[in-house]
């Protein structure tokens, strides 16, 4: 019965785990690292980025995004949609081709890999006649057009990928038709370029690397025209009305050529080289689209002068009189051009370039060209990101504020709306406000609405004007003077460059109640900042404090501080600091809290920590915790060497002792391991296991930076007795080491002329000095104290104040609870893990039931060095679920995850994307949406003819065949609502088969 009783127990508390705790990854925010190719369907309206290690991202609308990854760790080279169609095909370095399809299942769309392949050549024949080097999906949505480095262009059928070997576009068919005198003066090499007649799907021309161009008739199988160009050849386009090809160089030059019958000859070869006459460097692709009336877009990137703007990353748009040269910070990837309208035959509204670190729209409508402001791909490492806040459940009030600060801010951007709309997002509104703050090297706070999938820029702070930097505001090379040529003009905000490295942002705590914002930096500076809707001009005055406080024998060898200018300076409307505390030394700020209630800010650095009282100016608490054998503590970040060198020195000599213990017990522990697996199998059904816990070490107070302050908080609680609780600071240090102040403050009357007062309380010193990274009271009822002016807000239940606190201090070893005021210790968990876990991030959390509205409980979120993350129970702290989620090799995204209020969380994945994730089962933000196949006749395609692209000896039954095979294919993607209109379809083929039959029966 006991066995009974407690399995039955443990089958409740599993129910409840799955009410409360999911672990998804949900969503990729930002902008993807490396892209290395892009794609867009005009039908659809999608664009598409390939990326370096094998990502296929698609995004259409406002929180439509897909994402898919190839098997092969290698790089995506071009992106092609097929026309009117749901599918794409990606073609990645290592010569494969994959077929990829949006298939709906359950009213939602998915992104699915349906197919790859892999052009095989004769026996025996080189790599170079099957490398692909130019992909063409035609008009009919049926073939691929595949050009190769040997010169060859295979045709495949898709989805299938069958290949029509009777179709393929031979070398030896090319040359053969080529004029003798152009054969005979150099070789035709690769193919550069595909492109198809926009009148007539059955001709397209192909580009061959030195120069010439053949326009091929796909149904009568044979050159109709040559072009002999006689420069090295980088992309064709075909005008839109069949008339023109337009042809860019290596050179710089582009060439228009007039497409008829006959060939032509060389002389009539018309080139233009737009930046002339000095060397420039190669047009690498050009696009000329009509417009209703008046002149044509001329769009090229390249072209520059090689010796005066070789390094300069541009792109040409060229409109009647307008000739611009779009100046971008990196290197540009691809771009294409958005014609208006729901038919796509308006004038050309969009300019679209991907370029390494970002994605710029520019509007072509309207006069200027602005760009218009992306809601998604934002680069969020414009500048080096150097940490993160996230903030839960915004006020509406605070929220509008922001969000008008920034529409100040925003004035340059386009007011058209995003260009790309393709598909439906059928997510539910965000339940709540969210904010992200990321700060940055540059010494910028940038605020996110991270309510939704689109993590969506609202407003920029910069700190840098309170200071005096290097940098001068007039100093600009990239902007563009009056008659300069070429005509520059600087767009995207991508800028890698920082005035100077003290600015950096280490610590963010914003108060949503209050409004009150502190932001704490590298070289030592704190700024407190108040949010006002009006531009201000005030001086900040700043307020030296001396964490050292006079101890002698320490010299500080790192950077200077920042020097803080003096004069008035003019705020823009959004957060202006008012009060300034510069640390000394200027070490990095190493833990910041905010209490707005209590108008105090706690710091700390590596030399101790402080409390700074904003409304009187003045200090309240200076502590050193600098011991005294550590010199390193004094060095600062710039200079470090010593330090990595004996970390070095310490990391080989701890290889050394494990490969030895290993080698030493590898054959014991070998022999054993297949025996204690069998007895766990058999323990596991008796009994209930209790945790596997490995051994704490010990560490010696000497370890370096046994003083740098890892946590602050502030707490109302019980420190002299349990009768009268009281305003509290708690500190934690990298050794161990818990320091409590009992805070006194004046009546209210008095607040703003009577000091406050700080008063040592408790000191606690972990037996093992391992580093405290959380510190948290609980109250009598067991849940975390709320935050502050919450409760005032009406937005959490007042504090047991009856019946006894906890304290939960956190370290990177284990998880100890404490009783307040004696500070006696009450329980402990050892962090549950054989193979050397420390704790890395820890926050608390609220998890709602996914079946009960009014049921919820508090948890502690744990992230780990191994990358895993652990739900802790409050207050009985046991262990409730964990999972992994970040690889341990992946040390920058363990330093950089963020935790929620509502069991999400946040970490970089690379420099410029942050992976979301969520624990709870109520609280999912993940993308919803909808992407529906395009009418596959509309007035833009009605002229078109069919392509006759299969063989004409062929018969009709063949083809319808044929044709009933390549619905059946598509069947298999599709939902069942389309299915129902393929078997119509399909019929429809069966009746022709058989018309068809009759008639030769009858003939």
């Amino acid at each position: 019965m006991k066995r009974l009783r407690r399995h039955g127990h443990e089958s409740q508390r599993d129910r409840l785990k799955q009410e409360l705790f999911q672990f998804n990854k949900t969503v990729e925010h930002g902008f993807p690292h490396q892209p290395s190719a892009l794609g867009y369907s005009p039908s659809l309206q999608l664009l598409a980025i390939g990326t370096r290690s094998g990502a296929i991202k698609l995004y259409g609308a406002p929180g439509v995004e897909f994402m898919g990854l190839h098997d092969e760790n290698a790089a995506v080279t071009q992106v092609h949609f097929l026309p009117r169609q749901v599918e794409l095909v990606t073609l990645l370095d290592d010569n494969s081709l994959h077929m990829w399809t949006l298939r709906a299942h359950k009213g939602l769309s998915e992104l699915l890999e349906i197919g790859r392949f892999t052009l095989t050549g004769p026996p025996g024949a080189p790599p170079s006649v099957t490398r692909v080097t130019a992909v063409l999906a035609h008009s009919s949505g049926e073939l691929l057009l595949l050009g190769t480095e040997g010169g060859h262009v295979f045709i495949v059928e898709v989805p299938g990928f069958r290949e029509l070997e009777e179709r393929n576009i031979s070398l030896d068919q090319i040359s053969s038709s080529v004029p003798n005198d152009y054969i005979g003066r150099r070789n035709l090499e690769h193919v550069e370029a595909l492109q198809e007649n926009p009148v007539n799907p059955n001709q397209v021309v192909i580009g061959y690397g030195r120069g010439l161009m053949v326009i091929w008739d796909l149904k009568k199988r044979c050159a109709v025209q040559h072009i002999p160009a006689t420069q090295q050849l980088e992309s064709v386009w075909w005008t839109e009305d069949g008339s023109y090809i337009l042809s860019s160089h290596s050179d710089g030059s582009y060439c228009r050529w007039m497409v008829g019958e006959e060939d032509m000859n060389e002389e009539e070869e018309k080139s233009d080289i737009p930046y002339g006459h000095f060397p420039c460097k190669a047009i690498s692709k050009i696009v000329q689209l009509s417009t209703k009336e008046g002149p044509p877009f001329l769009v090229f990137s390249g072209g520059m002068p090689r010796a005066s703007y070789g390094d300069r990353h541009c792109i040409t748009v060229i409109h009647g009189k307008t000739h611009v040269a779009l100046d971008f910070t990196s290197r540009i990837i691809d771009f294409f051009v958005i014609r208006g309208g729901q038919q796509h035959t308006e004038d050309p509204s969009a300019l679209v370039v991907l370029v390494e670190e970002e994605l710029v729209a520019i509007d072509l409508q309207t006069e200027g060209w602005p760009v218009i402001q992306a809601p998604y791909l934002v680069p969020l490492h414009s500048s080096a990101i150097t940490c993160s806040h996230h903030i839960s459940v915004i006020p509406l009030k605070l929220w509008e504020r922001i969000i008008a600060a920034g529409h100040l801010q925003n004035t340059h951007y386009s007011k058209k709306p995003w260009p790309i709309t393709g598909g439906q997002n059928l997510a539910p509104d965000p339940p709540q406000r969210d904010l992200l703050l990321t700060g940055h090297e540059d010494g910028t706070v940038h605020f996110w609405d991270a309510s939704g999938v689109c993590l969506y820029p609202l407003y920029k702070l910069s700190t840098a004007g309170v200071f005096h930097t290097d940098a001068d505001p007039n100093d600009n090379m990239n902007q563009g003077t009056e008659g300069e040529w070429p005509p520059f003009r600087k767009v995207g905000c991508f800028d890698p460059y920082s005035d100077d490295p003290r600015l950096g942002i280490q610590k963010i705590h914003l108060c949503k109640y209050s409004g009150y914002l502190t932001v704490a930096g590298t070289a030592g500076q704190i700024l407190v900042l108040e949010l006002n809707d009006e531009a201000a001009e005030q001086t900040v005055e700043a307020k030296v404090v001396d964490l050292l406080q006079g101890q002698e024998g320490f010299r500080w060898k790192g950077h200077t501080q920042l020097d803080v200018r003096e004069e008035p300076v003019l705020f823009p409307p959004g957060f202006q600091p008012f009060a300034l505390v510069q640390c000394q030394p200027p070490a990095v700020v190493t833990a910041l809290t905010l209490h707005s209630e209590w108008k105090l800010v706690a710091f700390g650095t590596s030399h101790g920590f402080g409390v700074y009282d904003y409304q009187q100016k003045n200090s309240v608490l200076i502590k050193c915790t600098l011991n005294p054998s550590d010199q390193l503590a004094m060095e600062g970040p710039l200079s470090r060497v010593k330090s990595i060198k004996k970390s070095l020195r310490q990391s080989f000599r701890r290889i050394r002792r494990s490969r030895v213990s290993l080698r030493k017990h590898h054959a014991n522990n070998a022999a054993k391991l297949h025996d204690a697996n069998a007895r766990l199998e058999a323990e596991l059904a008796e009994m209930e296991l209790a945790p596997v816990q490995r051994k704490i070490e010990a560490r010696s107070s000497d370890d370096s930076f046994t003083g740098l302050v890892r946590m602050l908080y502030f707490a109302d609680t019980f420190l002299s007795d349990s009768s009268h609780h009281t305003p509290s600071l708690w500190a934690g240090t990298n050794g161990g080491c818990v320091f409590a102040y009992m805070l006194r403050f004046p009546p209210v009357e008095h607040r703003a002329d009577e000091p406050v007062t700080a008063h040592p309380a408790k000191e606690i010193q972990l037996m093992h000095r391992a580093p405290v990274v959380g510190i948290v009271v609980l109250d009598g009822r067991g849940t975390p104290l709320p935050e502050p002016l919450e409760v005032a807000h009406d937005l959490a239940r007042s504090p047991d104040m009856q019946g006894s606190h906890h304290l939960l201090v956190i370290s990177e070893e284990q998880f100890k609870v404490f009783t307040l005021p004696k500070v006696s210790a009450k329980m402990k968990l050892k962090l549950t893990a054989v193979d050397g876990s420390r704790v890395r991030r820890v926050g608390v959390a609220w998890f709602g039931s996914s079946r009960s509205e009014d049921y919820g409980e508090n948890g502690l979120l744990v992230l780990t060095n191994q990358g895993d993350v652990h739900v802790v129970s409050l207050p009985a702290v046991k262990m409730q679920v964990h999972y992994p989620c970040i690889r341990r090799e992946d040390v920058s995204g363990i330093a950089s995850c963020v935790f929620t209020k509502h069991g999400q969380g946040f970490y970089l994945i690379s420099p410029s994307e942050f992976e979301r994730f969520s624990l709870s089962t109520r609280h999912l933000v993940e993308p919803r949406c909808l992407v529906e196949p395009p009418p596959q006749s509309g007035t833009s395609t009605q002229h078109r003819p069919r392509p006759a692209y299969r063989n004409a000896s062929q018969d009709g039954g063949h083809d319808a065949e044929s044709g009933a095979r390549c619905v059946m294919e598509h069947a298999l993607l599709n939902d069942e609502k389309v299915l129902q209109e393929i078997q119509k379809s399909l019929e429809a083929d069966q009746m022709t088969f058989l018309e068809n039959n009759v008639k030769s029966a009858v003939a």
